[in-house]
């Protein structure tokens, strides 16, 4: 799958989410995705990644995709670390 179609099947799923994803080995099979979301907010990690997951479930039981390392944050969360960092983030939903 190309990083364009693994942001796709996310964004289906997760409409206001700000998605970043990288292919790992260049195989188009393993993919690092980094997702911000206002729709985790007051959610566990886990549950966050399990949404993240669930949206990739076909890929995932048909071996399109073969692994994913998942980051996910709250639009607060990553406002805060950012704004430590001297980085500038906004999602523009």
């Amino acid at each position: 799958m190309r990083e364009s179609e693994v942001k796709e099947l996310i964004k289906k799923a997760i409409s206001d989410a700000h998605i970043e994803v990288t292919d790992m080995t260049g195989g188009n099979d393993h993919f690092q995705i980094f997702v911000v979301s206002r729709e985790f907010n007051g959610k566990l990690l886990i549950d966050q990644h399990r949404m993240v997951q669930q949206s990739l479930g076909a890929a995932l039981n048909d071996g399109r995709i073969h692994a994913v390392q998942i980051k996910t944050e709250t639009p607060e969360s990553w406002a805060k670390k950012t704004r430590s960092s001297g980085n500038d983030f906004q999602i523009l939903n």
